[in-house]
């Protein structure tokens, strides 16, 4: 014969978890108000225990406080799920949570600027392009510092995933662009536009007629690391063009600036600079006069150079400079 299980509203109440529960007003066996708090001299109620009910003995204290009859409250109450106890959240967007260990709390603001950029846009057509062009070059003509600065991003969202190669860029735009290199806000932007509209050849020569090589010499110093590199590079593109290069071997400014910069840039920006240096004395070892050759020794800049080729340099770039340091060696030793 087997043993009469006791019943279920006993043993919800019997359990260590609700143990202390059955003097409270929360227990369906107490008609009355719950007796007063334990006074200083009563011991303390034991400790809850970790392990959990089952789910057909919950309790739920919303049906308890509704009017029904001793009986059918009590049933009714051991018939409730534990699943019933889950609180409903508030529907919002996933945002991400702290990592496990972290001491610090969420930041809604810093998890949308870590959120990746959006996606470059398409391609734009030929029409399209001579449309953003006439557009970008109103704005960086007769618009306001502002709208010279949105001007320059839609330039570069549109033009550096995809370097056009034609229609050629105007005029005004490319010197519109040569004004904001000396501008420290838009000069970053305007480094990139730059060097994607010069990697098309017809643009080069667009650059040089806007005084664009002159003014990477000239500013080249200023500008932080990454868009002193975009700068060079960009004039050793306008070098292949042979007004570029003219203008660049003219500029007293040109070698000493490059020899400058061999020693503040990365192992790209000397491969650039490197470059320039080898047009320049390129054309003077032709016969071409240059004052940028006057203004600074050989024997100077083949020094810069083999430092320059001791640190960090890039493959191209010690190519490069051992071809400029057979340049550089005076007409004796070439004999010899």
């Amino acid at each position: 014969m087997r043993t009469q299980q006791p019943k279920l509203k006993t043993q919800l109440f019997s359990c260590g978890f609700f143990g202390h529960c059955t003097g409270t007003v929360l227990s369906p066996t107490t008609p009355h108000p719950p007796p007063l708090p334990f006074s200083s001299t009563d011991p303390p109620p034991p400790p809850p225990s970790l392990s959990l009910p089952s789910a057909s003995s919950q309790f739920d204290p919303v049906t308890h406080h509704q009017s029904k009859p001793e009986s059918e409250s009590s049933s009714s109450s051991t018939s409730q799920s534990f699943t019933q106890w889950k609180f409903t959240l508030p529907e919002s967007p996933i945002l991400p949570y702290p990592q496990p260990g972290s001491d610090q709390g969420f930041d809604p603001v810093s998890s949308f600027r870590s959120s990746p950029p959006p996606p470059p846009p398409p391609p734009m057509s030929s029409t399209g392009l001579q449309e953003l062009f006439h557009a970008a070059e109103l704005q960086l003509s007769i618009g306001s510092f502002p709208e010279q600065l949105a001007a320059l991003h839609l330039l570069e969202r549109s033009l550096v995933p995809y370097p056009p190669s034609d229609p050629e860029c105007p005029p005004e735009l490319m010197r519109g662009l040569v004004r904001n290199l000396k501008n420290k806000a838009g000069a970053k932007p305007a480094t990139k536009v730059l060097l994607a509209l010069c990697l098309a050849e017809a643009n080069r020569h667009v650059a040089v007629e806007a005084g664009a090589a002159s003014a990477v010499v000239e500013t080249a110093l200023e500008l932080e690391d990454t868009a002193a590199e975009r700068a060079l590079a960009a004039l050793e593109l306008m070098c292949t063009v042979a007004e570029g290069a003219a203008e660049v071997r003219a500029h007293a400014l040109a070698v000493p600036v490059m020899v400058m910069m061999m020693g503040r840039t990365s192992a790209r920006g000397k491969e650039y600079a490197i470059g320039v240096l080898a047009v320049i004395y390129g054309g003077a070892s032709e016969g071409e006069p240059a004052e940028a050759v006057l203004a600074a020794p050989a024997e100077e800049v083949a020094r810069a150079v083999e430092l320059a080729l001791k640190g960090d340099c890039s493959g191209r770039g010690r190519r490069k400079g051992a071809q400029l340091l057979r340049t550089l060696q005076p007409e004796e030793e070439k004999e010899t």
